[in-house]
């Protein structure tokens, strides 16, 4: 009896802590705008600016030292439970826990793709982070009529990216969508926690420095 009775208190003091985390972090809050916190390393940004849909290469680790200011709102918006998602998820909840960022998920399936994309942008966040193949033919539908969203796509890319949409890749990843498939070799291998780290990392530095609309190349 003592036992139940002290997982029952445990219980309800788990619940309460996390009523009350939602209470903190209401996004209908008005707060400042978030900014940047730090600078990227040299060969972050290429010599002249990238015209849109290029794919630009930055310097290994040159993303290192960016973070977005504390309470920065992020959706992660994902779909389908392949190792690969996984890794990609998992890189992107340590990030924002290290990082201090406001992080909620939308799940998404196949059959609602679109209807997920509308409720991570009814969240109205900084930024919505995409994980998972499903979601990029229609990512390339609803981008175009949402240029003022921000999204970031890992481990994939759209066809015909509009300024909003900066996508992540790497030797190994590169899944395009609309009949187009991999632009690389697809190699599940790839997807290391290392290289989930460098993409949030890389992607999340070049929204908060304004170099959007391209893709970055992180091999």
């Amino acid at each position: 009896m003592l036992l139940r009775a002290l997982a029952a208190t445990t219980a309800a003091a788990v619940l309460l802590l996390s009523l009350t985390g939602c209470a903190t972090d209401d996004w209908t809050t008005p707060r400042a705008e978030p900014t940047i916190v730090g600078t990227p390393g040299a060969g972050f940004h290429p010599e002249t600016a990238p015209s849109p849909e290029a794919t630009v290469v930055p310097a290994d680790g040159s993303w290192r030292g960016v973070s977005p200011s504390p309470g920065y709102r992020v959706v992660l918006l994902t779909s389908g439970t392949d190792a690969t998602t996984d890794v990609l998820n998992a890189a992107v909840q340590q990030w924002a826990s290290s990082e201090g960022v406001s992080l909620r998920t939308v799940v998404a399936d196949e059959s609602g793709a679109i209807p997920a994309i509308v409720d991570a942008m009814d969240m109205k966040p900084d930024l919505i982070v995409s994980t998972g193949e499903s979601l990029i033919d229609a990512l390339a539908t609803v981008t175009p009529n949402h240029l003022d969203v921000s999204f970031l796509v890992l481990g994939a890319e759209l066809a015909e990216p509009t300024d909003n949409v900066t996508a992540v890749d790497w030797t190994g990843a590169g899944f395009r969508g609309e009949g187009l498939g991999s632009a690389t070799h697809f190699d599940e291998d790839s997807f290391t926690p290392k290289r989930g780290d460098a993409a949030i990392r890389a992607g999340a530095a070049a929204v908060l420095t304004g170099m959007t609309g391209v893709v970055l190349w992180i091999d």
